[in-house]
């Protein structure tokens, strides 16, 4: 069987976000960890499921305190430390070896990339979220006839630092559009309408399936020539998500087409498709996966989800991610959520004779590290 040791190899962290700075009172700490945009039912609150049984086991020692304590008693011990302490201390026990952050989502209310290295001590490098920046050039008043060719340059310009691009058609648009490459008089005209509509409304959101399809095909063109992979959201997120259209098989044309590009795909969550990200993976030489936040979320259930994962699925595509977004916490109990299930499935492995013992250190040293090096471009 395997020992403690053995997974003690710090891992690649290769789809997070940054912390927050402020200080959580008991609503801003729940909001942090529910999916939903709406608080708990009255009477109710974030901490009965099984994420919130984590953190009160789990992390409450990481704080000096004792596990399980009330929800009540560990947010007031995360205020009385501050949360630059609960930051440092989470983030540095951990056992992480670098961050590749996505800094697409809520930039200006948690930690930037040069942030999140400090506070962690460990290199932190950025992944650029497609979608975001059509935004951003969206607010900057360019034109429509300008909009396709001005995108492009910046996307260029804003990733020459980066080690990957990353996209979320599947919370914009679903998979199941057309994923082809546009012409860009149809970019022009599909701008008009979107740049019309989020002059109306006041608001920038880019959900427009013809200026997604321009996104998805210039950030591949930058992926191609620079080696990075392009990151996919898959199923689990937020309320915004039809699920049953995000199951990553709708994307099997736009896979395709990036494998004869040799693009490396990551699909990122995949709960509930774990299954289905590893089929891709077994029959795509270019699709990489992992079960990410899920195995937060489902705490004590979260081998039977890993083992999901695991049943075909290469494991030299297989990935570790935390998908940690605002709380340190989800940083630190995703690591040791991950840590306990690969444990629980390479023993059964192991018990079963269905591997050696140098099979389930490979297997623990490729998802640990081995296969992010392979695919990023990290020094």
């Amino acid at each position: 069987m395997l020992i403690e040791s053995d997974l003690a190899l710090p891992m690649i962290d290769h789809h997070c976000h940054g912390v927050s700075p402020a200080e959580l009172d008991f609503a801003a700490f729940q909001a942090l960890f529910s999916e939903s945009y709406r608080p708990a039912p009255a009477g109710t609150t974030e901490f009965q499921k099984p994420l919130g049984l984590a953190i009160r086991r789990w992390c409450a020692p990481v704080l000096d305190l004792e596990p399980s304590c009330p929800a009540e008693i560990y947010v007031e011990r995360r205020l009385a430390l501050g949360a630059a302490e609960v930051n440092r201390r989470f983030l540095r026990a951990s056992g992480l070896d670098e961050l590749l952050i996505d800094t697409g989502h809520r930039s200006a209310s948690i930690a930037n990339v040069a942030q999140m290295g400090e506070i962690s001590t460990r290199p932190a490098r950025e992944v650029v979220r497609i979608e975001a920046v059509a935004e951003e050039v969206a607010r900057s008043g360019v034109g429509a006839g300008d909009f396709g060719l001005t995108f492009a340059d910046m996307l260029s310009e804003r990733s020459k630092g980066a080690v990957g691009l990353k996209t979320i058609v599947a919370y914009r648009t679903t998979f199941k559009i057309d994923q082809t490459a546009p012409a860009m008089a149809d970019v022009e005209r599909a701008a008009d309408r979107w740049l019309k509509r989020c002059a109306d409304s006041g608001k920038v959101r880019l959900d427009d399936p013809t200026i997604i399809r321009h996104g998805l095909w210039i950030g591949a063109e930058l992926c191609r020539s620079r080696r990075f992979p392009m990151q996919v959201h898959v199923g689990f997120g937020d309320p915004d998500v039809y699920m049953h259209a995000c199951d990553p098989s709708h994307f099997t044309d736009f896979i395709a087409a990036m494998e004869k590009w040799d693009v490396p795909i990551t699909l990122l969550h995949n709960y509930p498709f774990q299954r289905e990200a590893a089929w891709l993976s077994e029959i795509f030489r270019n699709v990489h996966y992992d079960v990410g936040v899920i195995l937060n979320y489902a705490a004590p259930m979260a081998t039977d989800i890993l083992g999901e994962a695991m049943e075909m699925g290469k494991y030299s595509k297989l990935l570790y991610s935390s998908d940690a977004f605002g709380l340190s916490e989800l940083y630190y109990l995703g690591a040791r959520q991950f840590r306990l299930a690969l444990r629980r499935v390479l023993d059964r492995w192991l018990a079963e004779d269905a591997c050696s013992l140098q099979d389930a250190e490979e297997i623990i040293r490729m998802v640990a590290q081995e296969n992010a090096r392979r695919i990023y471009p990290l020094s």
